[in-house]
């Protein structure tokens, strides 16, 4: 026995010398890519020293004495934290994720897609057309990344060893690719022209008018004749969207944004305070990373995105910007007229024929045969039938998007980084052609402004710009763009605040068209009527508002709801919860989960028979899906709650049975429906029915969280948390109601990132984004804003050197060679 004894323990220690040794050779290999982030390090491409302090938060703030070195230190930084980021997002931009993925029809889809909208080829138009300051910054920014990769490429992020990717050069194409990205992630209007066409074909103008109306009262669709009544759009899949959105999650309607600030004559100090938070997927890493950038002329903080240099959002010595998105109709279908169906060569524009641009693009797949794609552009733009798979017999549909021209979007960001005073910044946002958006300003003299820049083309009747329209006329044609000092602008204005949340900014007279489809009104109305209420804003006031989760179309809803009479006593609880209900989506809130069950299941019940089948009550795996891509196009919260308010009206009728239903029929039938769904799946007691156990979020990792393999995903994203808020309230985290999904209220976009800027005491400016600065497996850095964002805390926005030096957590040293 004795002798077992010894041998078991013989055992025991050398097994747990194996453990020991595997956990240090694991804790090396994790720990190996980590970069660098004290000391000092010598480096090719620097014209001086830089010194990267970096604060306790993960943020470095870059001391530069030149601009090219704080440039190319910017680019050196973000390698060093994002870098795999940067690799996938390029792979994106380009269209190039079958190139490391590997031969994948969803993936090769999203790259047919991404290929003939032509991301990659608009940015190379950008740089045609930018001024050589502004090249210089993008050279040195690519440079500093290049330098990074070759002294580590020994020790990558442990993606590029899991997918055996080697990264080429950064180029500062590969920068502006991003941009194009993030202008078409902000942009969905095509998306709108599809959907109202498909309606159109399959139910009628007058259906479309109801189910899609516009902002505001106004005229009705205009449907060319040639366009058939869009009867060649039944039968389409959308295989091609559909594959996008599963690979890269947008672009989406309900992303948006947050902004506000409020003059000083409202606040102690006497100076204003400027609030953003901006809402877009949300995935690991943070798609923001916040930066300092002292050199030179510069001396900014705030965000910025791996893969580009400069601060996009943020503030300066002087003045402090912030953005959400304006929503304006730059895109537009034409159907074109080709001189052979089968294989085009030409096509037709006023009476005469012209050649067809041809592109030949070659999709790399990883481990076999690179797929050919041509390309037919036409003057209005690519045509998309193909990438969106439409059915053979479809029209042709050239997709025509400012974007896909050169633009200077960057030497805005460059000028605005600059800008000590209002005049300069609107200057400087004068460059900023796409995607257009609504910017709040403040400077340290206490004034506030809003000015919307961009290239926003002028349609004249019968172009409407919300369905597609003839190519071949030239009656269709777009007749300019909105002058820069005629587009929507204010200064100090006298109620004392300025507030957007993607609303709609102009009044019905405004003499020119800037959008159809404007996000609901509830955010913006919300954040309104909070500062109206308060002639004395702090800095907690501004928090609590962004912490607001308080839901005013429920508010308007919850009457029809609790008017039910319940037909059990499991109902007449539920109904209890919503009653008790404060209206506010917090994660421990039962009556949210009641009421949003509810709506799911009552815009199914008032829309999916139509939408989902004939009136016959017949269906086609072609139409099953139209119900859903509504529900994921089209903000119908405004349309609904003005219908429930008509307790007749014909579309709460159900085609496929004998009787005639009203209003509350189906608010009857779809409580039911909801809290089966609900007892199901969280129990028999209501009261346990939290909205944060239906409404959690997951960070993922872009592609390895995804990858279907449960030991990758659950190491590369985060664990799942119970979420607050919904898409129409101003904490926002948005999530899709549709008929296909198994968890229909997980959060698919929310708020990406918060900042409060105090142009009293800039170093007392707060913020905070969704997950860490760093992307590195295991870092520190790596979720540790995760709980301060779920919480709706922050951390300090230091900007002064004296500040981010009593903060530091380290300090690099990067000396020229």
């Amino acid at each position: 026995m004795r002798r077992i004894g010894k041998v078991l323990l013989t055992i025991g220690v050398i097994l747990v010398a194996i453990a020991v040794v595997l956990v240090g050779v694991g804790a090396w290999f994790v720990r190996r890519p980590w970069s660098q982030v004290g000391g000092t390090l010598t480096v090719v491409g620097l014209e001086e020293p830089v010194e990267v302090v970096r604060d306790e938060w993960g943020v470095p703030h870059i001391y530069a004495g030149n601009e090219h070195d704080l440039f190319w230190a910017q680019g050196y930084v973000h390698a060093q934290d994002r870098l795999w980021q940067m690799e996938f997002n390029r792979c994106v931009g380009c269209g190039k994720l079958c190139s490391f993925l590997g031969e994948n029809e969803e993936l090769l889809d999203t790259d047919r897609f991404l290929r003939t909208i032509g991301l990659r080829r608009a940015a190379e138009k950008d740089w045609l057309v930018l001024d050589d300051e502004t090249r210089d910054i993008l050279e040195a920014y690519a440079e500093g990344v290049n330098a990074y990769v070759e002294m580590h490429r020994d020790r990558l992020p442990l993606e590029f060893t899991i997918l055996g990717v080697d990264p080429l050069p950064w180029t500062s194409i590969d920068s502006l690719a991003w941009g194009k990205m993030m202008c078409f992630d902000l942009g969905g209007n095509y998306k709108m022209e599809l959907l109202r066409a498909d309606i159109i074909a399959r139910l009628g103008e007058r259906a479309a008018q109801e189910l899609m109306p516009p902002y505001s009262e106004g005229a009705p669709i205009i449907v060319p004749r040639e366009a058939r009544d869009y009867s060649w759009l039944r039968g389409a899949t959308y295989d091609g969207l559909k594959a996008l959105e599963a690979s890269l999650g947008g672009p989406r309607i309900d992303w948006g944004s947050n902004n506000w600030v409020v003059h000083g004559s409202h606040i102690a100090t006497g100076k204003p305070l400027l609030a953003n938070d901006m809402h877009l997927g949300l995935n690991m890493p943070s798609i923001w990373y916040e930066i300092g950038l002292h050199g030179g002329r510069f001396d900014s903080v705030g965000y910025s995105f791996p893969g580009a240099p400069l601060v996009i959002v943020g503030h300066n010595s002087r003045v402090a910007w912030g953005v959400t998105n304006l929503g304006p109709d730059v895109q537009d279908f034409y159907i074109e007229s080709l001189n052979d169906r089968e294989n085009p060569t030409q096509y037709e524009f006023m009476g005469e024929w012209h050649d067809l641009e041809v592109l030949h693009e070659s999709i790399e797949v990883k481990g076999c045969e690179p797929v050919q794609l041509d390309v037919l552009v036409t003057r209005h733009g690519p045509i998309m039938n193909a990438a969106l798979d439409l059915p053979e017999d479809a029209e042709p549909l050239a997709l025509k998007w400012t974007a896909l021209e050169g633009g200077r979007i960057f030497r805005a960001v460059t000028l605005i980084n600059l800008a000590s005073n209002w005049d300069e910044f609107r200057h400087a946002v004068s460059f900023w052609d796409v995607p257009s958006q609504n910017f709040v300003y403040a400077d340290v003299d206490g004034n506030v402004g809003y000015q919307s820049p961009g290239l926003i083309p002028i349609r004249e009747s019968p172009h409407q710009g919300l369905v597609p329209v003839p190519g071949w006329s030239g009656e269709y044609e777009w007749k300019g763009y909105i002058p820069f000092d005629e587009l929507p602008s204010v200064l100090n204005p006298p109620c004392g605040f300025i507030a957007t949340a993607n609303n709609k900014v102009v009044p019905d007279d405004y003499p020119y068209h800037l959008a159809y489809e404007w996000a609901a009104p509830y955010r913006a109305q919300r954040i309104t009527d909070l500062l109206a209420a308060d002639d004395d804003v702090t800095m907690e006031d501004i928090r609590n508002i962004h912490a607001d989760t308080y839901s005013l179309p429920a508010e308007a809803l919850r009457s029809h709801l609790l008017a039910i009479e319940p037909e059990n006593e499991l109902q007449a609880l539920a109904l209890a919860q919503v009653e008790a209900w404060d209206l506010r989506n917090e994660a421990d809130r039962p009556g949210a989960s009641v009421f949003q069950v509810w709506y799911w299941s009552l815009v199914a019940n008032t829309l999916g028979d139509e939408l989902v089948g004939e009136a016959d009550g017949g269906a086609t795996e072609d139409q099953d899906s139209l119900l859903d891509r509504y529900l994921r196009s089209f903000n119908n919260m405004p349309m609904m709650v003005e219908l429930m308010d008509q307790a007749g009206n014909p579309w709460f009728d159900d085609v496929t049975t004998p009787e005639t239903e009203n209003r509350d029929d189906i608010a009857r039938r779809s409580l039911s429906e909801a809290v089966t769904w609900l007892s199901e799946r969280l129990g028999k007691s209501p009261e346990k029915w939290a909205w944060g156990r239906l409404h959690t979020m997951t960070f993922v990792h872009q592609p390895l969280g995804q990858s279907g393999i449960g030991i990758i995903e659950g190491l590369f994203n985060s664990k799942s948390i119970p979420a607050r808020g919904s898409g129409y309230t101003v904490d926002a985290a948005s999530f899709e109601v549709t008929e296909d999904e198994e968890q229909p209220f997980v959060v698919r976009s929310g708020v990406s990132q918060r900042q409060i800027i105090d142009l009293s005491d800039l170093d007392a400016s707060l913020s905070i984004h969704t997950t860490g600065q760093s992307g590195q497996l295991f870092h520190p850095h790596r979720e540790d804003f995760i709980s301060a964002w779920q919480d709706v805390e922050y951390h300090p926005m230091l900007f002064s050197r004296t500040a981010v030096e009593a903060n530091a957590e380290s300090a690099l040293r990067l000396e020229p060679r």
